[in-house]
């Protein structure tokens, strides 16, 4: 039999308590007590599926929704145009916090309007770098919807314009309200709805975050022209009981229906655990930090600012939660043993998409990649900042727990350089099945073989990866030959 509930309005339906502290983007938080961590046994799961059916919560009507778009198949939950003269505080908190708080970001979140305010129908949130104890210091802002509007199931809607400048990493994401459901991050779960770095402005991130072990699924979008920072973007979420989709302006490119969760060494929690409590919207601007890292000379703190044009989240009247994970796929390996398609590269392919190869430019990486005379020819105009900054990869190569593999192909450049080679898990917190296995390739055509065991659980997602920026050389490589197989 389904079970259909009537979603509340603005209300979170389960009277949950918990430490009040959400994670920054990727990143533990402080810790919860170790029964709560522990104790997301099948009682509260029960407990949560007869909170999902409970009559609406009453919460102060929304703004004026005149001037919203209506959205078919949705009611408006609530939103915020920033049209007052200062934040909404039926809607959103500060959040302060010291510098080092999480993700080693070098910003104070504080409560000063210098850092938070509304200007001409905007958010702001403004980055500040000043001087203390003669040293650079840097504020910033950061707010939350946490208890004032929370929401199980919707679609959010953000439209922003990010800073540009090295060091800054502007966020719109998610946190469940009681964080301690399921445990401290990444078991409670995280909704990436929008991330960018400023040191690279045409490319923006949607991401889940669950688990443990950690587990994530990524998608991007790279703009053709203009970036994120000299205009507004519309970024969206559509999160169902089984299933979440990420668009910007409209377009969607990620959508992301196995997640789990589970505190390690036990079972897994039943699906769709841990996104079936409520969540909540929170917008802030880093600064420096373990992904972005540190700002530069570079960096224009005069202009630091993330504006936000306006949040708005809508609900459709009813959800059917009788959701089933789906069942993982493997690929199957070729005829020969390969778990490579066009390993040897005889078939011409599209280089943008997500079937076999796929060549990647991140962080001021430049360049171009061909397939010809069964070669695969890799052009660099700019190395990048980091090793991934110019990268081929082929993803969706199954990695079965148990099974050792050998990987092999042939590699050699215009002049003698370095590449990297790994098997990654995108989906599993990048960790690596191949460590990252840095060569030294020259001008002669050589085989390069590496073997490696699959100690992890089964991954259908493996993604063999040949990186070639950030390596003091931006030679011509080619490739060809490549494989990977099982072996005894």
């Amino acid at each position: 039999m389904k079970n259909k509930r009537l979603l509340a309005a603005t209300a979170a339906v389960m009277m949950l308590t918990g430490c009040g502290t959400a994670a920054a983007p990727s990143e533990d938080t402080a810790p919860a007590t170790e029964a709560a961590t522990e104790e997301a046994t099948e009682a509260e799961t029960e407990a949560a599926t007869e909170a999902e059916t409970e009559a609406p919560t009453e919460k102060k009507p929304a703004a004026d929704a005149a001037d919203v778009p209506e959205i078919k198949g949705y009611e408006l939950l609530w939103h915020d145009e920033f049209d007052g003269d200062s934040m909404n505080e039926d809607i959103w908190s500060y959040e302060p916090h010291e510098p080092g708080w999480t993700n080693e970001e070098l910003q104070e979140y504080t409560t000063s309007t210098d850092n938070v305010f509304v200007r001409d129908g905007k958010m702001v949130l403004k980055a500040i770098k000043t001087d203390k104890n003669g040293k650079d210091y840097y504020t910033s802002g950061k707010i939350k919807s946490q208890n004032k509007q929370d929401f199980m199931y919707g679609k959010v809607v953000a439209s922003a314009k990010v800073p540009e400048g090295q060091g800054l990493w502007p966020a719109i994401w998610m946190m469940p309200k009681d964080e301690s459901y399921y445990g401290q991050w990444p078991k409670c779960g995280e909704i990436d709805i929008m991330e960018v770095l400023g040191s690279d402005v045409k490319t923006a991130y949607g991401t889940l975050h669950y688990g443990e072990p950690h587990g994530e699924q990524q998608g991007t979008v790279v703009l053709d022209s203009g970036s994120f920072a000299s205009d507004f973007h519309e970024y969206s979420v559509e999160w169902e009981p089984g299933e979440m989709r990420w668009y910007i302006d409209g377009e969607l490119y990620l959508t992301v229906n196995d997640w789990f969760t589970a505190v390690q060494g036990e079972d897994e929690k039943p699906y769709p655990a841990p996104f079936n409590q409520p969540f909540f919207v929170q917008m802030n601007l880093a600064v420096g930090g373990t992904w972005p890292g540190n700002p530069d000379e570079t960096t224009d703190f005069d202009n630091a600012e993330f504006e936000i044009d306006y949040v708005r989240v809508y609900q459709k009247p009813e959800y059917d939660t009788n959701v089933k994970k789906p069942e993982k796929k493997f690929r199957e390996a070729l005829e020969d043993g390969n778990f490579i398609y066009n390993g040897d590269f005889s078939e011409q392919e599209d280089l943008t998409d997500d079937e076999n190869w796929k060549f990647l430019l991140f962080e001021g990486g430049k360049g171009t990649a061909e397939i010809k005379d069964n070669t695969m020819i890799i052009t660099t105009e700019n190395e990048g900042t980091v090793d991934y900054s110019v990268q081929l990869v082929q993803p969706e190569m199954p990695m079965i727990k148990g099974k050792k593999y050998r990987a092999t192909f042939d590699a050699w450049a215009d002049e003698e350089r370095d590449i990297v080679v790994c098997v990654s898990a995108p989906n599993a917190g990048w960790i690596r099945y191949l460590e990252d296995t840095k060569l030294t390739i020259s001008t002669e055509q050589k085989t390069y073989s590496y073997d490696f065991e699959m100690k992890e659980k089964d991954d259908p997602y493996g993604r063999l990866e040949f990186n070639l920026g950030h390596r003091g050389s931006d030679a011509t490589v080619y490739i060809t030959n490549v494989r990977v197989e099982e072996i005894d």
